[in-house]
Parts: C-alpha cells; structure tokens; sequence
C-alpha cells in the first residue's frame, strides 16, 4: 500500500506526490491530518481553516471518485503526529508514504520525525517538490549560496526556468471502482469553532473555480496588469492567492498557462506578462529564503543587526491599527476589508504595513501574526517576508529612509476615494476632494463621527528614520 500525505496541495493536477504513488498498481490511499491547536499557535485564521476544509471535502470527493479512499486523522499539534501516522500505516499495511515537501521550520522538524518513526516500520518515506516551481536550493549565486538581494534572484531563476524546464503532472486515472465519501459536516470531530462548513460564496473552492480564476485573469486582464495592479478599486489581479496558499492551484500550472496565453515565456519588463511572472518570482524567493534560512520562521529579522530597534509595542494604538481606526483613510479602508473579507490588496498590505511600523513604530511582529490570523490566504514565507520588507529588516526591504506616505499613497491609488467610501462608511458621502483628508470638511458639518489622525506623518516619519540611523552608531 502507497499512502500519499495532503497538505498544503490540496489538488489532484500537477501533484507531484500523489503522480509518483499513482505510479505501478499497488493500491494507493490518501491522508490528510487536521490539527486544530497547531494552527491556532500558527495563527491560522478561521477563515482559511474553513476554506481548507471545505477543499479537502471537495478533495475527498475527488479521490473517493477515482477509487482512492482519503483518510482523516485529527491530531492536535505537530508532535504528535509521527505516532499517529505509525499507526495508520501499521493498520493500513502501508510500505510508501508520499508527500510534497514542507518549507517551514516546524513541519519540516515533523517531517524528521515522521521518518524517523516510520524507518523503524520499514516505511519509505518520498519527499518531493509540490510548493515551488523550482525547488529551494536550486537558485544560488555563483558561491553557492541564497541570494539576498531580488532581482539577481529573479535572473538567475528564469535561467534556471529555461535550461531545465518544468512538467505539468496530470490528475491520475481511476484506480478501482468509485467510493463513498462521508462528508466533513457530518463527523463529529470537527472543530465546531469554525462554525458550518459550507463554501464562502466570495471564495468557491475546487481546481475548477481555481484554473477559472486564472483563465479569466489571463483573458482579461494580464496584460494590463503592470498598469492596473495598485489600485484596489479595479478588478487588476488575478485573485489566486488563497487558491495558490491552499494549493489548489500550483505555480508551476500559473507559469504554464501564462505561456500558453502568450506564445512564450516573458524575460523582461518590456515584454507584457512579465510583471505579473515577476510576482510569482517572488513567492518562489521568499519560500527559498524559509527554507534556506530557517530563523525566518522562528520570528527574527532577515538583517540581525535591526533586531536592536526600539519598536514599540502600544496595545492601544495596535489596537486602532487593527480596527481600522486611524484616522488615514486608505489605512482603515483596507483594515476593515481585511477583517470583513479576510483578503486585503497587496498595494493596501504595503500601506498598512508601513503605517504600523514607520507611523506607529510598532513591531513588525504584532502585524506579521494579525494578518496570519485575518487572511484566507495567509502564508508564513509571503506574509514573513512582506512584512520584513516593508519594516525594512528583510531580504531586499525598501530603504529604511523610504516611508509609505498614506495620505499621498490613497491621492495615488485610490484617485475618486471609491475604496475608501466602500469600506469606511463614515465617509461614504464626502466628496473625492476631501476623501483623503476628511477632517475639516466633516468640522464644517459639526461631524465627528471619524477620527482624527493618530499620529503627525511627518514627525513620525522622521523618527522611524532616527530608528534605523541609531543601528549605524
């Protein structure tokens, strides 16, 4: 019996893992290891919970379609789990376990200890490359190390890209006659925290709705993607990333359909779809960065040196960060978005980020965990490597003297003030003059019904320059 270990590549297309136990006739089975308290410490928002179980339902489904029976085990934390599994394979008479390799520091230690509990079973265990086009390690500098710096990365990667290629697995063919599935609604032991486990109607699971979202994109708008993808306001990106987080989608299928669309693969800036290639290239840098640097997973900044700056740690002010009470605009905008939808606009995670740490100087950490714990598709290498860059202590982080203004942020990017009055309803019938700096407006109408500006951007920007100049003494 081959087992094949679902984690975070919830799909059957282009599935390394279960490709490889599909392959020869031994019966394959299939697993998927649900682990509450573990994903609480990892911030996991409910959100993503549900959507993840709500895919493993459809995946069960799937599976259960192609003779492939999928087995749920609930386990609380990752320590647990190398004699849970001993187990199922003992009762199972599993030989092979199969999985795609995990890139963060603690399930890479479970996966160490899952081998090392089986090997005494006499179970194999295959570990391959599902998370990445190219796996981590594979993309160097000339000494043989992880580049710090994005752009030699990004050139050095689509080198590699083009001398080696990359292959598209197909789902696997039937293996026995259909099977039934009980769905997950039904078992008791679901965490009745998440509340029902039904399909969000914003985010429908499946590779179907995945490989929709990303036909549709290609169709209609990458082209133009370079031009549209910072304002918020406009539908100018392709939405995959709770899809890519989940695993429902894979990046090398991304790549793959890009190509496709375009007749070849973009190399430069000049070249439409190069841009948003280049986005891809970049979740492949930050999830090479995790592996290859494992202290970016254990809450410590790419640069050591800023882990001497005097950040701030205010619950109060954290407090109307998070709530969307600022008094900037664009800022409580895109937090209310957040807490309503769980997913925010990567222009608005940078306006945010840098309100939190340059305006309020507040620890990078604090907004690395709330958004972990707000979005659908909240991922530790990009969320990490985000927020490290915006807070200036990550791997090609923006200069710390380069501070988000967010008033002229939201003029740029938010022109007619669309999103802001979509989201802070308070302002929903000012005028676009004074949608980005509303307050004496609302005083000629006696209104104070929004609040004032938490902090003086330009004193705070200076200060959080002092921060960082204080490293250099």
């Amino acid at each position: 019996m081959k087992l094949v270990w679902f984690r975070n590549d919830l799909r059957l297309a282009d599935n390394p893992a279960l490709r490889h136990a599909c392959a020869g006739d031994e019966p394959v089975a299939a697993l998927f290891i649900i682990s509450p308290t573990q994903w609480r410490q990892h911030k996991m928002a409910p959100i993503r919970q549900r959507f993840m179980l709500v895919q493993v339902d459809e995946l069960g489904r799937e599976l259960a379609a192609l003779g492939i029976p999928l087995h749920l085990l609930r386990v609380e934390t990752f320590a647990e789990v190398p004699a849970a599994l001993a187990d199922l394979c003992r009762e199972q008479g599993v030989a092979q376990l199969y999985a795609n390799q995990a890139i963060e520091i603690d399930e890479q230690r479970r996966d160490h200890a899952v081998s090392a509990a089986l090997a005494e079973q006499a179970v194999s265990c295959h570990w391959l490359n599902g998370c990445c086009v190219l796996p981590p390690g594979r993309v160097l500098t000339g000494s043989g190390e992880m580049f710090k710096v994005f752009t030699p990365f990004s050139r050095a990667w689509l080198k590699a890209l083009d001398e080696e290629g990359f292959v598209i697995h197909r789902a696997p063919a039937p293996r026995g006659e259909p099977l039934p599935w009980q769905p997950l609604a039904e078992r008791e032991w679901v965490d009745e925290a998440l509340g029902e486990l039904t399909a969000d109607p914003r985010w429908p699971v499946g590779e179907v709705e995945a490989r929709r979202r990303l036909n549709d994109f290609l169709e209609q708008a990458v082209l133009n993607y370079g031009e549209t993808r910072d304002f918020p306001a406009i539908a100018g990106t392709s939405v995959l990333s709770p899809y890519l987080a989940a695993g429902i989608i894979s990046p090398r299928q991304c790549v793959a359909a890009l190509q496709q669309r375009l007749g070849y693969r973009p190399q430069s800036k000049a070249q439409p779809g190069f841009v948003w290639l280049n986005e891809l290239v970049w979740r492949e840098f930050y999830r090479h960065l995790l592996v290859l640097i494992p202290t970016l997973s254990m809450n410590r900044p790419f640069k050591p040196e800023t882990a001497a700056l005097p950040w701030s740690w205010d619950p109060d002010a954290f407090a109307a960060w998070c709530e969307g009470r600022t008094g900037y605009p664009i800022v409580d905008a895109a937090m209310r978005c957040l807490n309503t939808t769980g997913w925010m606009h990567n222009r608005l995670r940078m306006i945010v980020a840098s309100f939190l740490t340059k305006d309020l100087h507040i620890h990078w950490r604090l907004g690395e965990d709330y958004f972990m714990s707000r979005l659908i598709d909240g991922d530790l290498a990009a969320n990490n490597g985000g927020w490290q860059w915006a807070a200036g202590t990550g791997a090609d982080a923006a200069p710390y003297f380069r501070v988000f203004n967010p008033t002229t942020q939201g003029q740029r990017f938010d022109p007619q003030g669309e999103f802001i009055r979509t989201w802070v309803t308070e302002l929903a019938d000012i005028p676009a003059a004074y949608v980005h700096q509303p307050h004496d407006w609302l005083r000629l109408k006696g209104r104070q019904d929004y609040p004032a500006p938490m902090v003086d951007h330009a004193v705070a920007r200076v200060r959080a320059i002092e921060m960082f100049r204080s490293l250099e003494k």
